[in-house]
């Protein structure tokens, strides 16, 4: 009888994982429009980014604890993608134009709503093709938590970046900061217009933490840690948003250089000339 209870007293700790999710993304809103007087911009951001990463660990272990439990359901599955709208498409919105004003605002808001509705249409999506035997290995479009992490990289990053352009360091570093900053502002929007196009994309990704933690490492898997390291150890105030960036674009930017290879390598077919010749 009181393992009975014990287990029924456990059923609800995937649902308030999953809620703990949702409430993340209060959280960061809240951060990236309401605190900013009260413990100034670049905490207020900081924290509002630092909220969707928090919301992607209880987005990860909402699923674990469930499958271990064995209290997967479908409604489980629904309140899991309620809440990652928040999280994940609604919360990032609000960091973008926290973190750059250089555009009319019509402007900016435009870009936000593209990313909501993409965000949107990638749940839905996920949630009809959505199988129970499904191991998730691969994902068809970019996952909202990458898209939401990758805005949120930034405004992680923003109080170091601030450092450097502070001028507690060396004029190289500030200056390097400032150029940063400046980068930021106008290519925020354009890599946000990016991730919403690539969430509704057909392009595959992989579960990274499904296939690390199943088998051998491959040489592909080994190469992006090394890639880790390295940004960590050189360039480590931006190797947060590196990565991210490195996750989202370097699938497609594989993708259309195959591409262009193909097409490359039928040009001499095509002039009737030989390949030697390219």
């Amino acid at each position: 009888m009181a393992v009975s209870i014990k287990k029924s007293g456990l059923v609800v700790v995937p649902t308030l994982l999953t809620l703990g999710n949702g409430a993340c993304g209060l959280g960061s809103i809240a951060m990236a429009t309401l605190a900013r007087e009260e413990i100034g911009e670049t905490t207020a951001i900081f924290y509002a980014g630092a909220f969707i990463f928090l919301g992607m660990v209880f987005d990860g272990l909402d699923g674990y604890v469930a499958r271990l439990l064995k209290q997967t359901s479908q409604f489980g599955s629904e309140l899991d993608s309620l809440c990652d709208v928040i999280t994940f498409t609604v919360a990032p919105v609000f960091i973008m134009l926290s973190l750059t004003d250089v555009f009319p605002l019509r402007f900016l808001w435009g870009v936000g709503v593209l990313f909501m509705l993409c965000g949107l249409l990638r749940l839905a999506r996920f949630n009809v093709e959505l199988t129970p035997d499904d191991e998730h290995d691969w994902f068809r479009g970019l996952p909202t938590p990458a898209a939401a992490g990758t805005l949120a990289s930034f405004a992680v990053t923003l109080p170091t970046v601030e450092g450097l352009v502070a001028g507690t360091t060396s004029d190289a570093s500030r200056q390097l900061g400032e150029q940063i900053v400046l980068l930021a502002e106008y290519c925020l929007p354009v890599l946000t217009v990016a991730l919403a196009s690539l969430m509704v994309s057909r392009i595959r990704y992989p579960h990274i933490l499904s296939q690390w933690t199943r088998g051998p490492l491959n040489f592909f898997n080994v190469v992006r840690l090394i890639f880790v390291a390295v940004a960590l150890v050189t360039v480590h105030e931006l190797a947060l948003p590196l990565v991210f960036c490195y996750f989202a674009l370097g699938r497609p930017v594989a993708v259309w250089m195959r591409f262009v290879g193909i097409r490359l390598r039928g040009i001499p077919a095509l002039l009737n000339l030989p390949k030697e010749r390219m």
